[in-house]
Order: structure tokens, then C-alpha cells, then sequence
């Protein structure tokens, strides 16, 4: 069987490379270059299948990237964060790829849960012994999004932790957003487009799934 072409975009800073693969939220690695976070990209595709059959997907962990544009990264780049959207976030989404999106960011909502729920309160600590321990990462993950959210129009705070209501509608308002989106360009009131949004809430989640896997 042939690999999958994947169409990705690199993000490239002074000190960090972003790779992120467009149409797969969530599926998003760094490295010290171009090479080296394409490399991360493909050695997390095992790890990012779950993730794909979660959302009722097909996929394919044996892959070739193509590259479809390279941005100039800044200091988020450099500080670690997927930061710029691409030509092609900005262009209208069909009904099809907005449910798709939905789909990808749900499935990494519940695998951020499922992770959490079964990890140890106390994680491994890093190296130098930093990191937060499992419900400082919870909590982190809901204020991003808080923060993330009215650059789509959105004007709703998150619900704290251990508000499984509360969760489960600001995430709903969130898919609602990007449901919302499809066959329309960006609002005026929208600084990212509905494709990179989604994008980077999946990235933030599920890179921190996986940092509380390695670290359980």
C-alpha cells in the first residue's frame, strides 16, 4: 500500500519549526528545523491515529508531506506555540470540511479527558524538575481556550474544572462557531479564521494529553 500524501504547512522561527498538517487538527510538532519537525510530525502519527478514529475517520500513519506553505515565525513560534494561519484558513469552508473539523476538535476534547481522568493527580516531573501536575494542566487548558475563543466571536468564559455542564457547553458554543462557519468567509469580528482556531485548541489539548501520558 502507498503512503498518504498529507498536505502540511511549516511555521519557521529564529530558533523553532512548526509543522502542522492542514487538514487534521491537533496533529502539529516543532523542532530546531524544517527537517526535524517534519520528522516529529511522522513520528506522532501513530500516536494521532486514535485520535482520527475517534472522530470516525479513516487515516493512515504511513505518510508523505508535502509542503503547501512556508510562514515567517515570530516570538510565539519561538516560545512553542502553531501561531500563524495559512493563505487558505481565510478562504470559505465547505459544509463537509466544517463538520470535519468539528468532528477532529471533539476528538481531541475527549481524548484531553479520557487522559486526564486516568492519570495520577502527581505527574513525573520534567528534566529539571518542572511541569505542572494533572489538574494545573486541566485547568491550564480551559483558560487557554478562554483566551482563544473571542478571536472567534465568541464572548463566553470557560467553565472551571469539574463543571462537566458547564465544559460541555462552552465546548458546544465553540463547534457551534465552527458549524456556523461553513459556506460564509471569516466575520468581521473573527482574527482567526475557523480553521486555524480549531487547529490550535486541538494542538494545545492534545499536546497536553500527551504530555500527561509521558509523564504519568
Amino acid at each position: 500500500m502507498s503512503a498518504a500524501t498529507v498536505p502540511v504547512y511549516v511555521e519557521v522561527g529564529t530558533k523553532r519549526v512548526f509543522a502542522s498538517a492542514i487538514d487534521w487538527p491537533g496533529w502539529s510538532r516543532s523542532g530546531k528545523d524544517e527537517k526535524a519537525a517534519l520528522e516529529a510530525l511522522a513520528a506522532y502519527a501513530e500516536r494521532y491515529a486514535p485520535v482520527a478514529r475517534l472522530a470516525r475517520l479513516s487515516f493512515e500513519p504511513e505518510v508523505d508531506f508535502k509542503v503547501v506553505e512556508r510562514l515567517k515565525g515570530d516570538g510565539s513560534t519561538d516560545f512553542g506555540v502553531p501561531h500563524l494561519p495559512t493563505k487558505g484558513d481565510w478562504e470559505k469552508l465547505s459544509t463537509s470540511d466544517a463538520g470535519r473539523i468539528g468532528a477532529l476538535l471533539a476528538a481531541c476534547w475527549k481524548t484531553f479527558d479520557a487522559t486526564a481522568a486516568k492519570a495520577p493527580a502527581e505527574l513525573r516531573k520534567g528534566p529539571r524538575g518542572g511541569g505542572r501536575d494533572r489538574d494545573k494542566i486541566v485547568a491550564h487548558v480551559l483558560e487557554a481556550e478562554g483566551a482563544y475563543v473571542p478571536q472567534i466571536g465568541l464572548r463566553m468564559k470557560p467553565a472551571p474544572p469539574g463543571d462537566t455542564g458547564g465544559i460541555k457547553a462552552f465546548r458546544a458554543a465553540i463547534l457551534g462557531v465552527v458549524r456556523a462557519s461553513a459556506g460564509k468567509k471569516p466575520a468581521a469580528d473573527m482574527k482567526w479564521p475557523v480553521p486555524y482556531a480549531a487547529r490550535r485548541i486541538a494542538w494545545h489539548a492534545l499536546d497536553h494529553a500527551w504530555e500527561i501520558e509521558d509523564r504519568s
